[in-house]
């Protein structure tokens, strides 16, 4: 076998002869003063003086130079004529006893002038053998660049299994089936049934898609090629395509395998959507090539493509059909026992210390994935580090959620006394109307100190799980949102800009009411639209709808917030003196907490 290392047989001749060249100029083996660093040089009347005077010992002659060694042990040099010989200088007279040897330099001035003559073709001959070698192997890489960039996690290596997944237990106990038709097909086959040819997982970004595939390889212990959809496409025409089929050829041959396309959606959005052309077409090819090597796999080929998207909506529905992916799998969101589960997974590694409760943990980060509580945990380990602690206490993790909710805290914003006073007010209003109406969550802190982009923060936390918000529920959340503009307005006679985001977040809630939720006069209907699912971008309410029930619409959402605001004016207007109360609070101590913040109401 050609070792690929080795190097070539032209840059092994030119470093041969470079090197004989070199010692063979350089490199003075009989000369009598080598190990001397520095020798003098003298003029030519000078050394024929002290050869009269019977003082040199030896002398050298070699070329033009000639080199002498006194008897008191000192070397010196000077250079002669080119033509001059040396008995015109007297040095081989009979009464004088010193030593003269002559080096012929002959033989080696004709092989440096042949050198100098020959050298330049040989390297101009090189340079030209190496370049036809790069082409060649530049022609041979551009049949591999048609190839599959699929990552091959080998059944040798390190495994995932569904033990190292916390929570997930819907999607894992339909994925054991997957696992199960791979270690023992036979027992399915046997009496008719298919094996499922494809697997989509479907959850939000961060709720362990790619790392449920992982495990079923590892608990099936099979080959596991991971690839991204945005791999296959390129510029160039039909090399997503040979790429699709490089991948299904590599899996059938390692067979029974998984091939895991991660963000499919990249790859397989609805095709004649947009438009367009150019990368657009190619992406159609390679979606082409994926739905017909799909369609092609043999009964028996025992290889499973698993694919994980959070937008389900936009891809094709051929893709979607029953014999290629027949299964979804949906991956929700974990609720406070699975956030607990995660919590512990990735407490593993990092040095914890006592009285930690991670359940409270849980019920502060409701609605987070697993990445984002995985985030929290190495905040936490890197707030302990910082503060040079020796492990990672509660108060860390409090403080990790807090700033992944809620964004780092902007203690260099100092405000002056007038913006810190109506923020101040602002938050204490959020506050009243969270803590006197039914519905919204119980107010966990509240607090003048600005973090992220705004100026400060009312904290609230669930008490339990919920997946239904009913009319009134969100008309109550109107209200919460209102509340920093109806306290602002009530005390300093106008509202400030600081209410911005909660007046964006409150019309978008009443607007989804009338549109999406049927919960208006107009009726259950909705008149959402996505939009153009190709571009990716919500366009909001369909532009088919008359003028006049934009108009029924518009109406609806001023109606719905107006009476959230007569209602919050009358709660805030009732507890004025608690208003002002918690506000100084706030203006002294900058934060409170739940406990310190009911006092107000007893």
């Amino acid at each position: 076998m050609k070792n690929k290392n080795s190097k070539s047989p032209w840059f092994t001749f030119i470093a041969v002869i470079f090197v004989l060249t070199a010692l063979w100029a350089t490199l003075k083996p009989e000369d009598f003063f080598a190990e001397q660093k520095k020798i003098e040089t003298v003029s030519v009347s000078e050394m024929t003086k002290l050869y009269s005077e019977n003082k040199i010992e030896k002398i050298e002659v070699k070329g033009k130079e000639i080199a002498f060694k006194l008897k008191d042990g000192e070397i010196k040099k000077t250079f002669k004529e080119e033509n001059q010989n040396i008995s015109d200088l007297g040095l081989l007279r009979d009464d004088v006893d010193t030593q003269v040897e002559v080096v012929d330099t002959s033989a080696s001035e004709f092989f440096v002038g042949i050198l100098g003559d020959i050298l330049p073709f040989v390297i101009i001959v090189a340079i030209l053998v190496f370049m036809m070698k790069q082409v060649q192997k530049g022609a041979g890489n551009n049949f591999s660049f048609a190839k599959s960039k699929a990552r091959l996690f080998s059944v040798k290596g390190k495994k995932t299994t569904f033990k190292d997944v916390a929570g997930c237990t819907e999607a894992k106990n339909e994925l054991e089936e997957i696992v199960d038709f791979l270690k023992h097909p036979k027992k399915f086959t046997d009496i008719g049934a298919k094996i499922p040819k494809g697997v989509m997982l479907v959850g939000s970004p961060g709720t362990g898609k790619t790392l449920l595939a992982k495990a079923v390889a590892g608990e099936a212990n099979v080959p596991f090629f991971s690839i991204s959809g945005s791999e296959f496409v390129e510029m160039f025409v039909g090399v997503g395509a040979s790429r699709v089929r490089d991948l299904f050829e590599k899996a059938k041959k390692n067979s029974p395998a998984i091939i895991f396309i991660d963000e499919i959606d990249a790859v397989g959005r609805q095709r004649g959507v947009g438009g367009m052309s150019g990368g657009h077409d190619e992406r159609e090819q390679t979606l082409n090539q994926i739905l017909s090597e799909m369609d092609g796999f043999e009964d028996n080929a025992n290889v499973i493509v698993m694919a994980a998207t959070n937008r389900p909506d936009v891809l094709d529905k051929a893709l979607m059909r029953p014999g290629r992916f027949d299964r979804r799998v949906i991956i929700d969101k974990p609720d406070l026992k699975d956030r607990i589960a995660i919590l512990e997974v990735h407490t593993k590694g990092k040095k914890m210390g006592k009285n930690i409760d991670l359940e409270k943990i849980g019920q502060m980060t409701a609605g987070f994935a697993g990445a984002e509580l995985a985030n929290i945990m190495n905040e936490a380990a890197i707030y302990a580090g910082k503060s040079s602690k020796k492990s990672i206490s509660q108060k860390d993790l409090v403080i990790a959620t807090e700033k992944v909710i809620m964004g780092p805290e902007r203690k260099s914003r100092i405000l002056n006394s007038k913006d810190k006073k109506v923020t101040a007010y602002h938050e204490a209003g959020h506050a009243i109307v969270a803590h006197l109406l039914e519905t919204p969550d119980p107010v966990h802190k509240v607090t003048i100190i600005p973090r992220g982009m705004s100026l400060g923060s009312t904290w609230s936390i669930p008490e339990g799980e919920s997946f239904n918000y009913t009319k009134t529920k969100l008309k109550e959340e109107i209200c919460v949102l209102l509340g920093g503009f109806v306290a602002e307005s009530l005390t300093f006679g106008e509202p400030a800009t600081g209410a911005t985001n909660d007046l964006e977040r409150a019309t978008k809630i009443a607007k989804n009411m009338v549109t999406k939720f049927g919960m208006s006069s107009i009726g259950p209907i909705s008149f959402s639209d996505s939009g153009n699912s190709f571009l990716g971008v919500e366009n909001g309410i369909h532009q088919d709808i008359s003028e006049e029930t934009a108009k029924k619409i518009d109406k609806e959402v001023h109606g719905i917030v107006n009476e959230a605001l007569v209602k919050t004016e009358k709660i805030l207007k009732d507890n004025k003196n608690i208003l002002k109360e918690i506000s100084e609070a706030l203006l002294e101590k900058e934060t409170l907490d739940s406990g310190e913040f009911k006092t107000f109401f007893k």
